[in-house]
Order: C-alpha cells, then sequence, then structure tokens
C-alpha cells in the first residue's frame, strides 16, 4: 500500500516562508505527476501546482508568483517551497501522486494526510 507521508507545516507570520515535503513510504516503479493542493474548511480541494516526471509545473493563481514546486525523483519525493505567505494561504495542503507500483499494475493516484498551514500575526 502506498502512503504519502507529509511534512512542513507550521504556524508562520505574514510574509514568512515554509517549504512542505511528501515522500512515498514504499519503493514504488514510477510516479508520473505529482502535485499539492489544499482545502479550508467548508470548501472543496483546490489544486496549488503540479509537477511531471521530467519537471515541467503548473500552477494555479497566486501561487505562480510566490510557490515553487520541485521534486527529487531518487527520493520519490514532491516539495513545495512558500515565500511572501499571506492569511489567505491557511488551508490544509495535501499532496497528490499518481503512482505505478510494479511494471504490471495501472497507475492510480494516491494522496497524503495532509499539513496544516496557518498565517497569522
Amino acid at each position: 500500500q502506498v502512503q504519502l507521508v507529509e511534512s512542513g507545516g507550521g504556524l508562520v507570520q505574514p510574509g514568512g516562508s515554509l517549504r512542505l515535503s511528501c515522500a512515498a513510504s514504499v519503493s514504488i516503479f514510477r510516479i508520473n505527476n505529482m502535485g499539492w493542493y489544499r482545502q479550508v474548511l467548508g470548501k472543496q480541494r483546490e489544486l496549488v501546482a503540479d509537477i511531471t516526471s521530467d519537471g515541467r509545473t503548473h500552477y494555479v493563481g497566486s501561487a505562480k508568483d510566490r510557490f515553487t514546486i520541485s521534486r527529487d525523483n531518487a527520493k520519490n519525493t514532491v516539495y513545495l517551497q512558500m515565500n511572501g505567505l499571506k492569511p489567505e494561504d491557511t488551508a490544509v495542503y495535501y499532496c497528490n501522486a499518481n503512482v505505478q507500483t510494479t511494471y504490471r499494475a495501472p497507475a492510480d493516484y494516491y494522496w497524503g494526510q495532509g499539513t496544516q498551514v496557518t498565517v497569522s500575526s
């Protein structure tokens, strides 16, 4: 069973930075797209940014100017560097990955457990 383990959330003041990490906990044949989503209580989960296996990135909304998504394929890990954080960035952040566990298995999507990011003075 694939598990995505997230870390790096916390409380930060407006204008501050955080770096989120998400690592797959088991050996995997291949990870295709990886991404970060966020969800505010009572609202739908929304895409923040994603990255292909060869490093092409895509950002949504204000993340384009302040966030950077990257990945380390050797470590099966995706990162989200968040700079210039604003109160409206407060949410639970989830990582998502399209994973093929063996060369015979079809790829499937998996979610991390979520990590809370709170931006407040």
